[in-house]
């Protein structure tokens, strides 16, 4: 029962957010002269008055309730067609209906209400203890437009309620992903450093071809699973602690930062042609850990995403204006539909069964970027494809 009132109550607050239906039930009164009009829900069970505007002192008020079989509403509700009455006293047809002897009316008219989904709310309906003349297409085109009016805005407030729940939803469980994500990250960072100093010591050994080959990977897998530790921990902390931080250097070797990371991806990829072409002619002034991690993202990208016999271009410079860092990779053309959320995160192109990740490098890369005031952007051809880092040297940057 409980659940029931609480429905009724909703629904109440749902006509009253309405603001049109109070001049309805004026403009109702107006032009009908009928002292009485109200928005009623009818249900199964009940007759409950969400809307009222009463002149002949009716004595119902919002929230007031009327026994449901004593209400023609109650028929409209079954049948669901408008009923008009000019004169009760001389309508073959409720002359001698127990509604009008009880509540004293002479004059009624009721409309029903039915939402976009089919379901029938109540009625918009008007009484008085005098005739009126009802029964013409004026009035009842009126009350029909007006219920229209009125189911319209229930719709559409319902409509907004269930946005409003599921925008809320997506809210609490992006927080608890969030948040997830970077507990497991700390988690797991502990144990794999352990497992890396470990693989580490044993590759210092006298060790056979076999161990040997072993040895190295699991070198390499921690290596990629410390890229996508990185990687939660960099998505967990800007979704939740305001973006990427930046600790800049104002003359950063980035030549020197690059080539490692090339010389580490290339260990992985032993067999895989890496071609670099750099020329630093102008100071940097960024963090390079950060520009290596996006970097490092890059490439192993165009690494997984090529062809094993094809070579992956590299072009790095710098002048007094900017800093521009290019990788490019041959390889199938990325689909536009996937170009359109390629730096949003979790987003992920085609994969082959070996090309396994989260899908938050390209993101992390992309705000990397956007910390430096720069931009990553990328180009796609049949050809090639290719991801362009571009930082301006701008006042913004030395900051």
């Amino acid at each position: 029962m409980q659940n029931f009132s609480n429905s009724i109550h909703n629904d109440i607050e749902s006509i009253n957010k309405i603001p049109a239906v109070a001049h309805i039930l004026e403009i109702v009164c107006r032009t009908t002269g009928m002292g009485f009009s109200a928005v009623a829900r009818v249900t199964p069970d009940t007759w409950t008055a969400c809307a009222v505007r009463d002149e002949i002192n009716f004595g119902l008020a919002v929230g007031g309730e009327l026994k449901l079989e004593t209400t023609i509403c109650n028929e409209i509700r079954q049948h669901q067609q408008a009923v008009i009455i000019d004169h009760v006293a001389e309508d073959p047809d409720f002359a001698h209906h127990h509604t009008p002897l009880m509540y004293g009316f002479q004059s009624y008219i009721s409309v029903p209400i039915v939402l976009k989904n089919g379901t029938f709310f109540g009625t918009l309906c008007a009484i008085d203890p005098k005739p009126a003349k009802l029964k013409n297409a004026t009035v009842r085109g009126m009350f029909t437009m007006f219920a229209d009016l009125i189911a319209f805005h229930l719709d559409a407030l319902e409509e907004l309620a269930k946005t409003e729940r599921e925008l809320k939803k997506e809210q609490e469980i992006a927080v608890l992903r969030d948040q997830f994500i970077a507990i497991l990250g700390h988690d797991l960072r502990n144990p794999l450093n352990a497992i890396s100093s470990s693989a580490q010591l044993l590759s210092r050994l006298n060790l056979d071809e076999r161990t040997g080959r072993i040895t190295k990977i699991i070198s390499d897998s921690s290596f990629r699973m410390n890229g996508l530790i990185e990687n939660m921990l960099d998505f967990a902390s800007g979704r939740l602690g305001g973006g990427i931080t930046l600790s800049r250097t104002a003359d950063e070797d980035l030549e020197k930062l690059l080539l490692q990371v090339v010389e580490e991806l290339q260990a992985i990829w032993p067999l895989r042609n890496i071609r670099v072409s750099f020329s630093f002619d102008h100071p940097v002034h960024a963090d390079g850990k950060r520009v290596a991690q996006l970097f490092s993202n890059l490439l192993a990208n165009a690494l997984n995403y090529s062809p094993s016999d094809s070579t992956v271009e590299i072009t790095a410079f710098s002048s007094e204006k900017e800093f521009n860092l290019c990788v490019t990779n041959q390889g199938k053309q990325i689909p536009d539909a996937a170009m359109e959320r390629l730096f949003q995160p979790f987003s992920r192109g085609e994969v082959e069964p070996n090309q396994k990740g989260l899908g938050l490098g390209l993101y992390i890369a992309s705000e990397i970027a956007n910390a430096h005031n720069g931009t990553l952007k990328v180009s796609s051809t049949a050809v090639n494809t290719s991801f362009t880092l571009n930082i301006p040297f701008t006042n913004d940057n030395f900051k």
